[in-house]
């Protein structure tokens, strides 16, 4: 069980899976897309176990999805993750504001220091130039 040749019915789940990227930022990330083409090759069933467990973890009815990229924003800001500008954009997409994104990086300079905040200071611009090229592209 696991490895090998995916079926139908799992393209059918891992085609809604990547969609919800789509969803989320507007675009597959290119690590995200590596990940899910290597899986679907070698384990379809542990790429299908990933993707729900995130499934289950970030499409809550508890929080609205502005709170919960808000939230998932300040984590991956304080421990100076690349993927942060990824949530800080689909924070943006879910309807918070600039401010609201600035307010999340202040919080995580009070938890992470000086050296998040001078990481944090690009994230912005990183957010800014990512939903500027969507714009471009539609």
């Amino acid at each position: 069980m696991g490895q090998g040749k995916a079926t139908d019915e799992q393209l059918a789940k891992i085609e809604e899976y990547r969609n919800s990227y789509v969803d989320m930022v507007g675009f597959v990330p290119p690590r995200i897309a590596s990940r899910i083409a290597r899986l679907t090759e070698l384990n379809p069933d542990f790429l299908i176990a990933q993707e729900e467990v995130r499934r289950q973890a970030v499409y809550t009815d508890a929080l609205d999805q502005k709170t919960v990229q808000l939230i998932l924003f300040a984590v991956l800001a304080v421990n100076v993750r690349d993927a942060a500008k990824l949530h800080g954009l689909a924070a943006l997409r879910a309807g918070a504001t600039w401010e609201e994104l600035q307010a999340t990086l202040n919080l995580a300079f009070l938890f992470g220091g000086l050296s998040v905040s001078n990481r944090n200071a690009t994230i912005l611009d990183e957010i800014a130039e990512l939903e500027e090229s969507q714009q471009n592209s539609q």
